[in-house]
């Protein structure tokens, strides 16, 4: 008896599978086209259909979308429509890439599956790389591949941020001081930047406020220890967002987002934390530090372009 209930314990049938790896290989297919024309010189990238997609919402499904663009050249990013609710999109759309043939073998072409959500980052569902090298493009190809897992390093790191929040509900006051930042993103040729920290309060899309803090010259950790009081009526608190922009300042042309963060109403995360703990803390500071993210993350949960 006790011979048999080993070899059950070893039946590897009564196992239980290793989830991770399970999981990691069911990230969905992408069916894509490539097509290089030679007279204009620009690669045609045709986004067809993806299917078998994990379900990241909390209702079985996703929202996915694609973006497309060839390593190393990140800035310019081609995206579809996201199509709403569904694990086996049809997008039919195409993006063109205007390079030469003989630079071509030396990119790589990236389709990253994403999932759209409103209320915080867009989760990456999956990728294909492509290199240029080993294709020929003599044909048009047109192939069904599965996804791998994103490479992390596509997310570029933008920096950090600190600040404190502190919120008295009897005055209706809340004051921000901004601390510092560290690890910010090289905007100038020299490699620094001239960063300032632009502070917005808004409600419903609409700023209500806005305040700005010193210019640090020549660095990628500037510390500020600056304070910005707002008055916020106690039933006003629950509907306001402060949006924070770090810029770079630059004398001739236009100043750069360098990256933002929010916190307050539809925030999530660590944001959502720092100003849940303010509310809960009457009349102490909070500070935490913070990531900073792009505009568009930020902006299209704000609902207004706030730098």
């Amino acid at each position: 008896w006790r011979g048999q209930a080993l070899r059950s314990d070893l039946d590897p049938a009564l196992l239980p599978e290793p989830k991770d790896e399970k999981r990691q290989e069911k990230l969905g297919k992408l069916q894509y086209s490539l097509d290089y024309d030679f007279q204009n010189g620009q690669l045609v990238v045709g986004i067809i259909q993806a299917a078998d997609l994990p379900a990241l919402d909390i209702g079985g499904t996703s929202d996915p979308y694609v973006k497309v663009f060839l390593l190393p050249e990140k800035k310019k990013k081609h995206e579809t429509k996201v199509h709403r609710k569904t694990l086996n999109p049809t997008f039919n759309e195409t993006f063109t890439f205007k390079i030469p043939y003989v630079e071509l073998g030396g990119r790589t072409l990236v389709m990253a599956v994403y999932d759209f959500d409103r209320f915080s980052k867009h989760d990456a569902i999956g990728e294909l790389r492509v290199p240029m090298s080993s294709l020929d493009l003599a044909q048009p190809i047109e192939a069904w591949r599965d996804l791998q897992s994103a490479e992390r390093e596509e997310q570029e790191k933008l920096g950090d941020i600190c600040f404190s929040l502190r919120y008295v509900p009897t005055a209706g006051k809340l004051t921000v001081i901004v601390l510092e930042a560290k690890n910010l993103k090289k905007m100038d040729v020299g490699g620094l930047s001239d960063p300032y920290v632009k502070i917005h309060l808004m409600q419903g899309g609409k700023r209500l406020k806005k305040k700005k803090t010193t210019i640090k010259k020549n660095t990628l950790n500037p510390y500020y220890n600056e304070s910005f009081s707002f008055e916020v009526p106690f039933e006003q608190i629950q509907k306001v967002q402060v949006v924070l922009t770090v810029l770079d300042y630059d004398k001739l042309g236009k100043n750069e987002a360098i990256g933002k963060v929010f916190v307050g109403c539809n925030a999530t995360g660590t944001e959502l934390r720092h100003w849940s703990d303010m509310l809960a803390n009457p009349r102490r500071p909070i500070a935490q530090w913070h990531t900073l993210q792009t505009e568009e993350e930020v902006d299209v949960v704000v609902g207004k372009k706030t730098s």
